[in-house]
């Protein structure tokens, strides 16, 4: 694929994205209209939509001239990103306010017959404090998904991976809070009667999911403070996708590669320590990830000249 047909492709999977975020929103407002939640509007929420408004706009505006349209894919996709997940906790709310059935117990048993020892992966972790300091760490390296893998993409020069990482982010999110609302669960610490503080470890992803689910699930939290709500979702674990998800866009740039595989890998090791996910909660969520890149990467879509001008993502004859 040539510089100009892959720059073509890209900005129709931009102008996918867009749509696939309309969507998105839209099925998140006709369900908040339809029930009682609420969104919280708070500094943190307004500076949220502020910075994504402005990385559009200056995306938009340096697209118009040829030196500025990678730069833009790069704005532009952080712009997305933003949105995205201002969009996606909500999603993952109202998707647990269903109070189906937890599924603990079967999430276990599949760990189970799979041969995994989640009592015994804590156990070993909890007896080595030198380990238990890099956990944090590794699990914190989810940030890297809405930065660190834009910036590379960009800075390397591959709108078109870019664009196809961002939209399967997209496909991602969605996935992920439409399934764990057919298998919700509390998770391994509560399964397992093990605790999820010691002297030296907090299971920072979990205690913030045992404090929020259940008032979710009881009707109790319908006030929703998207900067302040954090991950309520056991199965699948969008922690494990995550890592899979900047793998894949990390995987082009050759020289990135180590670094992604232990900063990714890491966080895949630590994420059923933190997050108290299951096993299963890993392997599905890596399962979302690369069901969400097939999808990204196989879409073709028709000529957009149009309404990609509607975006500002102009077709251009010189090479840009």
């Amino acid at each position: 694929m040539n510089a100009d047909t892959e720059l073509n492709h890209a900005r129709r999977l931009h102008v996918a994205t867009w749509l696939a975020l309309v969507a998105i929103y839209l099925i998140v407002a006709i369900c908040m209209a339809s029930s009682q939640f609420s969104f919280v509007v708070e500094s943190g929420l307004l500076a949220s939509v502020e910075t994504a408004a402005a990385f559009a706009a200056v995306g938009y505006v340096i697209s118009r001239w040829s030196w500025g349209l990678r730069p833009a894919f790069v704005l532009l996709a952080l712009a997305q990103l933003n949105i995205l997940f201002l969009c996606g906790t909500p999603l993952s709310y109202i998707a647990a306010s269903a109070a189906l059935p937890l599924q603990d117990h079967s999430l276990a048993r599949l760990d189970e017959l799979l041969g995994l020892d989640w009592p015994g992966y804590y156990r070993y972790f909890v007896s080595q404090p030198e380990l238990l300091r890099y956990v944090p760490m590794f699990y914190a390296m989810i940030g890297w998904l809405g930065l660190g893998v834009p910036l590379l993409l960009g800075l390397t020069k591959n709108p078109l991976r870019l664009q196809q990482f961002t939209l399967a982010c997209v496909i991602a999110v969605f996935v992920t809070a439409l399934v764990s609302a057919l298998f919700p669960a509390v998770g391994t610490y509560q399964h397992y009667g093990l605790p999820p503080e010691t002297a030296d470890f907090r299971a920072t992803g979990y205690l913030v999911q045992l404090d929020r689910l259940p008032f979710v699930r009881d009707g109790s939290l319908r006030a929703l403070n998207v900067t302040q709500l954090g991950g309520i979702v056991t199965f699948p674990s969008f922690h494990a996708a995550a890592a899979a998800l900047a793998l894949w866009g990390c995987w082009s740039v050759w020289w990135s590669r180590p670094i992604a595989i232990v900063t990714n890998g890491g966080m895949l090791v630590v994420t059923p320590l933190v997050g108290g996910h299951y096993f299963i909660d890993v392997i599905a969520g890596i399962v979302v990830a690369v069901l969400a890149t097939a999808a990204a990467t196989s879409l073709r879509l028709p000529s957009m000249d149009r309404r990609g001008a509607m975006f500002g993502l102009r077709q251009r004859t010189e090479p840009a």
